[in-house]
């Protein structure tokens, strides 16, 4: 994921990890159901502090991931996850306690001051070798970034960005985005701060990044900064960012199997809705 100007995303996972600590022989219909095995409730599991779940998450934590920087609200699409998953281990949001860690130590080898990490850590072999994933609950779709002066500003479709010229950096996927999603020709750049200075001096219309990397782009580095809209995710490669805990953690699998039922009952869905499209004014282009 490329988090922190690195918002790097890998190859897709399939979502079916061990539930070895979770080891109560159910069929997969269950498991999506979001029942929970007795070895997977608060007062079984090996969390940090008895009968509490520690989460981290980054210092500071940044919009739309967290609202204000206070994880503990709910507020913010990373902060709403966290808590249904708690929800799901059977833990009240009373017992839900919050860390702060820098993105490079926590995915350090090492013992953790966490049960999961969420931010938005991508799932990758190399950070495999010396941690634990989740199965992903985010895919970063690509976005378009503008200025509120752009004459793409106000498009709501992909056939509307007829005509438009886009750029995007040298080697990215943002490159096959526009030229086999949009069907349009890209202006390439060697990185995405020449891609802002063409934007900004007006030689293109806009500049496709991946989603979190346009939240940033759009709120710091562009003048009057807007995402026009994001593109559906189509990487086959994309694994997707995953709940980060300790190397051979004991809480992988349950944690896994909870995040999965809030997937299978669309309410990973529905958090994603509210505040990575409506409340972060990044509507889908279709």
């Amino acid at each position: 994921m490329k988090l922190k100007k690195k918002f790097i995303l890998g190859a897709t996972i399939l979502l079916a990890l061990g539930l070895t600590s979770c080891a109560s022989q159910k069929s997969a219909t269950e498991t999506a159901s979001g029942s929970t095995s007795s070895t997977c409730t608060p007062s079984s599991l090996k969390t940090v502090t008895p009968n509490s779940l520690t989460v981290a998450t980054g210092a500071p934590a940044y919009e739309p991931w967290v609202l204000n920087d206070k994880p503990e609200s709910g507020q913010g699409f990373e902060a709403a996850v966290a808590y249904a998953v708690a929800k799901q281990l059977g833990y009240e949001n009373s017992a839900v306690k919050w860390v702060r860690t820098t993105f490079d130590s926590a995915i350090a080898p090492g013992p953790k001051t966490f049960d999961f990490n969420i931010q938005q850590y991508s799932i990758t072999d190399e950070r495999a070798k010396v941690v634990d994933f989740s199965s992903a609950y985010y895919f970063s779709n690509q976005a378009i970034v503008s200025s509120k002066s752009s004459k793409i500003a106000k498009v709501t479709t992909i056939a509307g960005l007829a005509g438009a010229k886009l750029g995007a950096a040298v080697g990215s996927t943002s490159l096959d985005t526009i030229e086999k999603q949009l069907g349009l020709k890209p202006q390439v750049f060697n990185d995405n701060a020449a891609a802002v200075s063409a934007l900004k001096n007006g030689q293109i219309d806009g500049l496709v990044v991946d989603l979190p990397t346009a939240f940033y782009l759009s709120a710091a580095e562009v003048p009057n900064g807007l995402i026009v809209g994001q593109i559906e995710n189509r990487d086959t490669n994309d694994k997707g960012a995953g709940l980060l805990l300790a190397k051979n953690s004991p809480l992988t699998s349950c944690v896994t199997k909870a995040l999965d039922a809030v997937r299978a009952s669309g309410e990973l869905q529905a958090i994603q809705d509210k505040w990575l499209t409506t409340s972060a004014g990044a509507p889908v282009l279709k």
